[in-house]
């Protein structure tokens, strides 16, 4: 059977306007993020046909939902029908959460020295490990196999791991790959295609 995966991100935040690390913690969308995932959204009725022949998954988050709630209204779907699951969550940061990079090097200095711009993350002393996270998005993969259309929101780094088990890339490259407000993913016969207002089809 064949299947297809869009995942998005939720959108722009206050935190991440501050450089704060949000994790668990959560935070508003500004209007800059609500104007993002409507964008995104309008793409992605574009592509899908009849959106209630889709699964929509979000992670449990305020700032996921709330961009899943502007998503149903965009395509036509209704938002009671959205199922919410833990392991779309973002990386959970522990105490670093809410921090700046400036905040944790100077309380953490021995957990980021050696580290580089990709893994660091994984070092907080109360966080989720790499290998966690890894195995929460393999089990989610593994429920949803059966299902032929699956619209998923979730977070940046988690998308980054989520995209990464998809295509069977080592942790270093997983870590590296795009993550932005502004495009989405389409998962599929494990191939990735990022779509954006640059795609095709779209002009």
């Amino acid at each position: 059977m064949s299947q297809i995966i869009y995942l998005l991100r939720h959108g722009e935040t206050v935190f991440n306007t501050k450089g704060r690390y949000q994790g668990e913690l959560d935070s508003p969308l500004t209007d800059n993020g609500i104007a993002q995932v409507k964008q995104n959204a309008k793409l992605l009725k574009s592509v899908i046909g009849d959106p209630n022949d889709w699964r929509i998954v979000s992670s449990p988050l305020g700032r996921a939902l709330q961009s899943t709630k502007i998503i149903c209204e965009t395509i036509g779907y209704d938002f009671r029908k959205v199922e919410k699951d833990n392991r779309l969550s973002e990386v959970a940061v522990g105490s670093w959460a809410g921090l700046t990079t400036n905040e944790i090097e100077r309380s953490w200095p021995n957990l980021v020295n050696n580290t580089d711009l990709y893994s660091w993350y994984f070092n907080s002393p109360d966080g989720e490990s790499y290998e966690t996270v890894v195995n929460r998005l393999t089990e989610w993969l593994k429920n949803i196999k059966s299902e032929p259309k699956v619209i998923a929101v979730s977070h940046g780094l988690t998308g980054r791991i989520l995209r990464g088990l998809y295509s069977e890339l080592e942790k270093d490259d997983a870590l590296k790959l795009e993550v932005s407000h502004e495009v989405f993913f389409k998962l599929s016969e494990k191939e990735i295609q990022k779509i954006s207002l640059d795609f095709d089809d779209f002009y």
